[in-house]
């Protein structure tokens, strides 16, 4: 009896670590994944939120510009 609940421990386990491990290696490339894609995504904005502040201090500028030639 004891002999075969070890035996069935160890296929168990035989069994079970491969899964075990591509089930960690799919976690593992999901959160790498979501992390990138966070990372990108905030970069992205970034970047544009840059670009329209310096049109934005761009146009400002051009319009004080022209205000105070026509003034």
């Amino acid at each position: 009896m004891v002999i075969a609940v070890a035996i069935v421990l160890v296929v168990v386990i035989v069994v079970a670590a491969p899964a075990a491990a591509v089930i960690v290696v799919v976690v593992v490339v999901v959160v790498v994944v979501v992390v990138v894609v966070v990372v990108v995504v905030v970069v992205v904005v970034v970047v544009v939120v840059e670009l329209v502040l310096v049109v934005l201090v761009v146009v400002v500028v051009v319009v004080v510009v022209v205000v105070v030639e026509v003034i």
